[in-house]
């Protein structure tokens, strides 16, 4: 989890386990991880179990990925910066990992406060690194503003093997507690990504097997 203060001032990443999803949690620690400012963040477990630490540092000028140890617990000392370069004017944060077709998949989000920007997505052979920048995978209305909202997760659908819903929050600045999310499909042809604005929508719009 992301741990900090209103001023931002101590940007940790937190640790807590649990016997089940649903808690209860048992809070352990907080760490700067390899020495790094830590704000926005994600966790991806590859096919081999291993699984990546990936998070916002220096002051959002990098987006870096690093291994975990066995039991997720730690970091290693296996880490790469730089993974989806910096789309001017702004840095990049709300990274949300997938893997496809032995590929991995990064949609960002600019840093813009609590306003809306542009998502973009990088895609990559080994998940660190190198990346390489596509563009914006919002299509449609309010594609420039990510439907007006922010990368989050990407979640692949249980036993549909190529379908992914893109998950966003879409931030209420005036009552960040009122904040809502948005759930959409995503479609791959090869290491080209597009998310469209659906107003309503099943699993039978997904692509795969």
């Amino acid at each position: 989890m992301h741990v900090d203060a209103s001023g931002y001032q101590y940007a940790r990443a937190g640790v807590a386990v649990s016997d089940r999803p649903t808690g209860p949690f048992e809070y352990l620690k907080s760490v700067r991880p390899f020495g790094k400012m830590s704000h926005d963040l994600t966790v991806f477990q590859d096919e081999d179990d291993k699984a990546y630490l990936i998070f916002c540092a220096d002051s959002h000028r990098n987006i870096t990925v690093g291994q975990l140890s066995d039991d997720y617990l730690s970091v290693t000392d296996v880490y790469s910066e730089n993974m989806a370069q910096p789309g001017p004017p702004y840095g990049r944060e709300a990274p949300a990992v997938f893997k496809h077709a032995g590929k991995y998949f990064m949609i960002t989000s600019g840093t813009t406060g609590w306003d809306p920007n542009a998502a973009e997505y990088a895609v990559a052979d080994n998940i660190l690194g190198p990346w390489k920048v596509k563009g914006n995978p919002a299509k449609g209305i309010h594609a420039h503003v990510t439907f007006n909202s922010q990368s989050t997760f990407v979640l692949p659908v249980a036993g549909k093997t190529g379908q992914y819903i893109f998950m966003a929050d879409q931030w209420n600045k005036h009552d960040l507690s009122d904040s809502r999310y948005v759930w959409l499909p995503i479609e791959i042809e090869e290491e080209e990504l597009t998310i469209c604005w659906k107003d309503n929508w099943t699993l039978d719009l997904l692509k795969g097997s």
